[in-house]
Protein backbone atom coordinates (compact mmCIF):
# COMPACT_ATOMS: atom_id res chain seq x y z
CA UNK A 1 0.00 0.00 0.00
CA UNK A 2 1.71 3.82 -1.21
CA UNK A 3 1.53 5.91 1.73
CA UNK A 4 -0.79 8.22 -0.05
CA UNK A 5 -3.26 5.37 0.27
CA UNK A 6 -2.14 4.68 3.91
CA UNK A 7 -5.27 4.89 6.65
CA UNK A 8 -5.22 7.49 9.00
CA UNK A 9 -3.45 6.89 12.48
CA UNK A 10 -5.83 6.56 15.57
CA UNK A 11 -5.36 8.39 18.03
CA UNK A 12 -4.25 6.91 21.45
CA UNK A 13 -6.20 7.41 23.93
CA UNK A 14 -5.55 10.41 26.06
CA UNK A 15 -3.43 10.05 29.20
CA UNK A 16 -2.39 12.26 32.39
CA UNK A 17 1.29 11.88 34.18
CA UNK A 18 0.13 9.91 37.57
CA UNK A 19 2.02 12.53 39.39
CA UNK A 20 0.04 15.20 38.64
CA UNK A 21 -3.50 13.28 39.90
CA UNK A 22 -1.40 12.58 43.01
CA UNK A 23 -0.41 16.03 43.57
CA UNK A 24 -3.80 17.34 42.40
CA UNK A 25 -5.59 14.93 44.87
CA UNK A 26 -3.60 14.54 48.24
CA UNK A 27 -4.14 18.28 48.17
CA UNK A 28 -7.91 17.78 47.69
CA UNK A 29 -8.19 15.34 50.39
CA UNK A 30 -5.87 17.79 52.78
CA UNK A 31 -7.80 20.64 52.50
CA UNK A 32 -11.21 18.41 53.24
CA UNK A 33 -9.63 16.62 56.24
CA UNK A 34 -8.23 19.93 57.80
CA UNK A 35 -6.83 19.92 61.26
CA UNK A 36 -8.93 16.95 62.78
CA UNK A 37 -9.88 14.64 60.22
CA UNK A 38 -13.44 13.48 59.41
CA UNK A 39 -15.23 13.99 62.77
CA UNK A 40 -18.12 12.88 61.60
CA UNK A 41 -17.21 9.69 60.65
CA UNK A 42 -13.96 8.95 63.05
CA UNK A 43 -17.51 9.45 65.91
CA UNK A 44 -20.21 6.80 64.03
CA UNK A 45 -17.85 4.31 63.14
CA UNK A 46 -15.81 1.58 64.32
CA UNK A 47 -12.11 1.95 63.52
CA UNK A 48 -12.02 -1.61 62.22
CA UNK A 49 -15.23 -1.15 60.46
CA UNK A 50 -15.41 -2.55 56.53
CA UNK A 51 -17.58 -1.78 53.44
CA UNK A 52 -18.28 -2.28 50.54
CA UNK A 53 -19.56 0.78 48.00
CA UNK A 54 -20.98 1.06 44.32
CA UNK A 55 -19.90 4.12 42.66
CA UNK A 56 -22.54 4.70 39.64
CA UNK A 57 -23.63 7.17 37.25
CA UNK A 58 -27.07 8.86 38.02
CA UNK A 59 -27.09 10.37 34.73
CA UNK A 60 -25.94 9.57 31.04
CA UNK A 61 -22.60 11.09 29.93
CA UNK A 62 -19.34 9.94 29.56
CA UNK A 63 -17.41 9.00 32.34
CA UNK A 64 -13.80 10.70 33.37
CA UNK A 65 -11.34 11.02 36.54
CA UNK A 66 -11.36 7.44 37.33
CA UNK A 67 -8.27 7.56 38.18
CA UNK A 68 -8.63 10.54 40.52
CA UNK A 69 -11.18 8.53 42.42
CA UNK A 70 -8.86 5.32 42.53
CA UNK A 71 -6.21 7.60 44.05
CA UNK A 72 -8.30 9.50 46.68
CA UNK A 73 -9.29 6.08 48.45
CA UNK A 74 -6.24 4.62 48.13
CA UNK A 75 -3.63 7.37 49.46
CA UNK A 76 -6.32 7.38 52.94
CA UNK A 77 -6.10 3.83 53.32
CA UNK A 78 -3.74 1.27 51.19
CA UNK A 79 -5.44 -1.61 52.31
CA UNK A 80 -9.05 -0.04 50.21
CA UNK A 81 -9.31 -1.79 46.70
CA UNK A 82 -10.42 0.16 44.10
CA UNK A 83 -12.11 -1.83 41.26
CA UNK A 84 -12.87 0.32 38.17
CA UNK A 85 -15.59 -1.06 35.68
CA UNK A 86 -15.32 1.74 32.97
CA UNK A 87 -12.53 3.24 31.70
CA UNK A 88 -12.10 7.29 31.19
CA UNK A 89 -13.87 7.94 27.89
CA UNK A 90 -16.62 5.58 28.05
CA UNK A 91 -20.78 6.58 27.91
CA UNK A 92 -22.48 5.74 30.44
CA UNK A 93 -26.70 5.80 30.96
CA UNK A 94 -28.29 6.72 34.29
CA UNK A 95 -28.02 3.75 36.81
CA UNK A 96 -24.64 2.16 35.51
CA UNK A 97 -22.19 1.33 37.85
CA UNK A 98 -19.01 2.55 37.34
CA UNK A 99 -16.66 1.49 40.35
CA UNK A 100 -16.34 -0.70 42.94
CA UNK A 101 -14.65 0.37 46.67
CA UNK A 102 -14.02 -2.31 49.29
CA UNK A 103 -12.08 -1.54 52.84
CA UNK A 104 -11.95 0.08 55.91
CA UNK A 105 -15.32 2.09 56.27
CA UNK A 106 -13.58 5.06 57.64
CA UNK A 107 -11.31 5.29 54.72
CA UNK A 108 -14.32 5.13 51.93
CA UNK A 109 -16.47 7.52 53.92
CA UNK A 110 -13.86 10.00 54.07
CA UNK A 111 -12.33 10.10 50.52
CA UNK A 112 -15.98 9.89 49.10
CA UNK A 113 -16.60 13.68 48.50
CA UNK A 114 -12.87 14.15 47.06
CA UNK A 115 -13.23 11.27 44.75
CA UNK A 116 -16.65 12.16 43.60
CA UNK A 117 -16.05 15.71 43.28
CA UNK A 118 -13.38 14.86 40.78
CA UNK A 119 -15.38 12.21 39.25
CA UNK A 120 -18.54 14.91 38.50
CA UNK A 121 -16.62 17.89 37.04
CA UNK A 122 -14.20 16.20 35.10
CA UNK A 123 -17.04 13.74 33.59
CA UNK A 124 -19.13 16.38 33.27
CA UNK A 125 -16.74 18.57 30.86
CA UNK A 126 -16.41 15.32 28.96
CA UNK A 127 -19.92 15.11 28.63
CA UNK A 128 -20.73 18.57 27.72
CA UNK A 129 -17.68 18.23 24.76
CA UNK A 130 -19.18 15.27 23.99
CA UNK A 131 -22.70 16.59 23.30
CA UNK A 132 -20.86 19.33 21.01
CA UNK A 133 -18.96 17.11 19.20
CA UNK A 134 -21.37 14.42 18.39
CA UNK A 135 -23.28 17.17 16.67
CA UNK A 136 -19.96 17.71 13.82
CA UNK A 137 -19.07 14.14 13.97
CA UNK A 138 -19.86 14.29 9.88
CA UNK A 139 -17.59 16.96 9.59
CA UNK A 140 -13.80 16.86 9.87
CA UNK A 141 -14.03 19.59 12.37
CA UNK A 142 -12.93 19.41 15.76
CA UNK A 143 -14.30 21.02 18.51
CA UNK A 144 -11.84 22.54 21.38
CA UNK A 145 -11.36 24.03 24.54
CA UNK A 146 -9.59 27.25 25.36
CA UNK A 147 -7.45 28.56 28.08
CA UNK A 148 -10.83 29.44 29.93
CA UNK A 149 -10.45 26.89 32.63
CA UNK A 150 -10.56 26.72 36.48
CA UNK A 151 -7.02 28.11 37.59
CA UNK A 152 -4.67 25.02 38.33
CA UNK A 153 -6.90 22.51 36.77
CA UNK A 154 -6.15 23.25 33.17
CA UNK A 155 -4.38 20.43 32.25
CA UNK A 156 -7.17 18.28 33.92
CA UNK A 157 -9.85 20.28 31.88
CA UNK A 158 -8.45 19.66 28.81
CA UNK A 159 -7.46 15.71 29.44
CA UNK A 160 -11.32 15.39 29.62
CA UNK A 161 -12.46 17.54 27.09
CA UNK A 162 -9.93 14.57 24.80
CA UNK A 163 -12.08 12.12 26.73
CA UNK A 164 -15.19 13.62 25.57
CA UNK A 165 -14.16 13.91 21.85
CA UNK A 166 -12.89 17.15 21.60
CA UNK A 167 -9.62 18.41 20.67
CA UNK A 168 -6.96 20.83 22.77
CA UNK A 169 -6.04 24.18 22.11
CA UNK A 170 -2.60 25.70 23.44
CA UNK A 171 -1.98 24.61 26.99
CA UNK A 172 -0.69 27.95 28.20
CA UNK A 173 0.68 31.38 26.56
CA UNK A 174 4.36 29.34 26.12
CA UNK A 175 3.23 26.89 23.68
CA UNK A 176 2.16 28.66 20.74
CA UNK A 177 1.27 31.94 19.59
CA UNK A 178 -1.67 33.42 19.17
CA UNK A 179 -2.00 37.13 18.01
CA UNK A 180 -5.64 38.84 19.04
CA UNK A 181 -7.34 41.92 18.66
CA UNK A 182 -5.50 43.64 21.36
CA UNK A 183 -1.90 42.71 20.02
CA UNK A 184 -3.05 43.42 16.36
CA UNK A 185 -4.24 47.01 17.55
CA UNK A 186 -0.99 47.73 19.33
CA UNK A 187 1.58 46.32 17.03
CA UNK A 188 0.17 48.44 14.16
CA UNK A 189 -1.76 45.56 11.75
CA UNK A 190 -2.40 42.01 11.27
CA UNK A 191 0.96 41.82 9.02
CA UNK A 192 2.74 43.53 11.12
CA UNK A 193 1.95 41.47 14.36
CA UNK A 194 2.17 38.41 12.43
CA UNK A 195 5.95 39.00 10.44
CA UNK A 196 7.18 40.57 14.57
CA UNK A 197 6.49 36.87 15.86
CA UNK A 198 7.74 35.36 12.98
CA UNK A 199 10.51 37.02 13.66
CA UNK A 200 10.80 36.22 17.40
CA UNK A 201 9.34 32.95 17.41
CA UNK A 202 11.43 29.45 16.88
CA UNK A 203 10.67 27.27 14.14
CA UNK A 204 8.31 24.66 15.93
CA UNK A 205 6.30 27.51 16.99
CA UNK A 206 3.05 27.44 15.46
CA UNK A 207 1.62 31.12 14.61
CA UNK A 208 -2.13 31.82 14.77
CA UNK A 209 -3.83 35.17 14.57
CA UNK A 210 -7.80 36.52 15.15
CA UNK A 211 -9.10 38.52 12.36
CA UNK A 212 -12.94 39.53 12.66
CA UNK A 213 -13.23 40.50 9.10
CA UNK A 214 -12.10 39.34 5.61
CA UNK A 215 -9.84 42.71 4.57
CA UNK A 216 -8.06 41.12 8.39
CA UNK A 217 -8.10 37.77 6.67
CA UNK A 218 -6.58 38.77 3.13
CA UNK A 219 -3.67 40.40 5.03
CA UNK A 220 -3.07 37.03 7.57
CA UNK A 221 -2.77 34.66 4.19
CA UNK A 222 -0.78 37.24 2.44
CA UNK A 223 2.16 36.89 5.29
CA UNK A 224 1.35 33.19 5.60
CA UNK A 225 0.01 32.61 8.99
CA UNK A 226 -0.13 29.34 9.94
CA UNK A 227 -3.55 29.26 11.75
CA UNK A 228 -6.96 32.03 11.43
CA UNK A 229 -8.78 32.59 14.12
CA UNK A 230 -11.66 33.71 12.29
CA UNK A 231 -13.45 35.33 15.30
CA UNK A 232 -17.71 36.06 15.13
CA UNK A 233 -18.46 35.50 11.49
CA UNK A 234 -21.89 34.04 10.54
CA UNK A 235 -22.01 30.57 7.88
CA UNK A 236 -21.83 32.34 5.22
CA UNK A 237 -18.61 34.31 5.66
CA UNK A 238 -17.26 31.30 6.94
CA UNK A 239 -17.90 29.93 3.97
CA UNK A 240 -16.28 32.33 1.49
CA UNK A 241 -13.43 32.63 3.90
CA UNK A 242 -12.51 28.93 3.39
CA UNK A 243 -12.88 29.49 -0.63
CA UNK A 244 -10.60 32.09 -0.16
CA UNK A 245 -8.35 30.04 2.32
CA UNK A 246 -8.22 27.30 -0.59
CA UNK A 247 -6.54 24.95 2.39
CA UNK A 248 -3.52 27.75 2.59
CA UNK A 249 -3.91 27.52 6.72
CA UNK A 250 -5.80 26.21 8.94
CA UNK A 251 -8.90 27.45 9.96
CA UNK A 252 -10.40 27.99 13.38
CA UNK A 253 -13.90 29.65 13.99
CA UNK A 254 -14.64 30.83 17.55
CA UNK A 255 -17.79 33.55 19.10
CA UNK A 256 -21.02 32.48 20.13
CA UNK A 257 -20.34 28.41 19.64
CA UNK A 258 -23.89 27.02 20.85
CA UNK A 259 -25.49 23.67 20.27
CA UNK A 260 -27.71 25.41 17.43
CA UNK A 261 -24.76 27.06 15.76
CA UNK A 262 -22.37 24.52 15.95
CA UNK A 263 -23.38 21.94 12.86
CA UNK A 264 -23.45 25.22 10.65
CA UNK A 265 -20.41 26.36 11.26
CA UNK A 266 -18.87 22.88 11.16
CA UNK A 267 -20.22 22.51 7.48
CA UNK A 268 -18.89 25.56 6.21
CA UNK A 269 -15.28 23.58 6.12
CA UNK A 270 -13.62 24.83 8.77
CA UNK A 271 -10.95 22.89 11.02
CA UNK A 272 -11.45 23.86 14.66
CA UNK A 273 -14.50 25.04 16.09
CA UNK A 274 -13.02 27.21 19.64
CA UNK A 275 -15.05 27.29 22.58
CA UNK A 276 -14.96 28.06 26.35
CA UNK A 277 -18.39 26.72 26.98
CA UNK A 278 -16.89 22.98 27.07
CA UNK A 279 -14.41 23.92 30.13
CA UNK A 280 -17.13 26.67 31.82
CA UNK A 281 -20.33 26.06 31.25
CA UNK A 282 -20.56 22.53 31.64
CA UNK A 283 -22.83 20.91 34.31
CA UNK A 284 -21.71 17.84 36.37
CA UNK A 285 -22.23 14.35 35.87
CA UNK A 286 -24.71 13.19 38.76
CA UNK A 287 -22.88 10.45 40.30
CA UNK A 288 -23.41 8.50 43.35
CA UNK A 289 -21.45 6.41 46.15
CA UNK A 290 -23.70 3.75 48.27
CA UNK A 291 -22.88 1.49 50.39
CA UNK A 292 -23.87 -1.80 49.11
CA UNK A 293 -25.53 -3.52 52.10
CA UNK A 294 -26.39 -6.96 50.50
Amino acid sequence: MSQKATVAQKAFPPSLPGLLIDDAVRGAMLEDLGRAGDLTTNATLPEEATAKAVLSSRGAGVICGMEFARKAFTLISPDVTFTALVKDGVRVKPGDAIAIVEGNARAILSAERVALNFLMHLSGIASYTARFADLIAHTHAKVCDTRKTIPCMRAFAKYAVKCGGGSNHRFGLDDAILIKDNHIAVAGGVAKAILAARAYAGHLVKIEVEVDGLDQFDEALSVGADVILVDNMGPELLEKAVKINAGRARLEASGNITFDTIKAIAETGVDYISTSKITMAAPTLDIGLDIDLK
